[in-house]
């Protein structure tokens, strides 16, 4: 990753108020995927003055920066990660909406020999894999 998300935002030229970087901080501390009222609560916590417009706004402008990636887990909540982030999968429990970070080197490995067989060199790719825990027979 390459340094802070504050330093990605002044590196790209973007105009630093205490607002945005009260949020950045907390996107920067978050080690979740946290939706804007999730991040409104944080940043509030720490700025009473900043509103939740400023927190989408601000949102917004990240992602269209290319700082912050947005993520839809089909709960119909946008949630947002540092888009630097070391690449990795998401595995959704549709009972709790957790979200539940992996990295599989043999689906890495398969995902690539898939693009090659077809013809392609993989240069990314998503993977969300939705599921309900497995009960335990007891």
């Amino acid at each position: 990753m390459t340094d802070t998300i504050m330093s990605r935002c002044e590196a790209k030229g973007l105009r630093m108020t205490g607002q945005r970087r009260t949020i950045a901080q907390v996107l920067q501390d978050s080690d979740d995927h946290p939706d804007v009222e999730e991040l409104y609560a944080r940043a509030s916590a720490i700025d009473a003055g900043i509103s939740i417009a400023t927190v989408y706004r601000t949102v917004k402008l990240f992602e269209e920066a290319g700082i912050l990636e947005r993520l839809e887990f089909g709960d119909g909540r946008a949630r947002y990660e540092d888009a630097e982030r070391d690449h990795h999968d998401h595995l959704i429990d549709l009972n709790s909406g957790e979200v539940i970070e992996f990295v599989d080197p043999e689906i890495e490995a398969l995902q690539e020999k898939i693009a090659a067989k077809l013809g392609f060199e993989l240069r990314g790719h998503k993977l969300e894999l939705y599921g309900v825990p497995i009960r335990k027979k007891g």
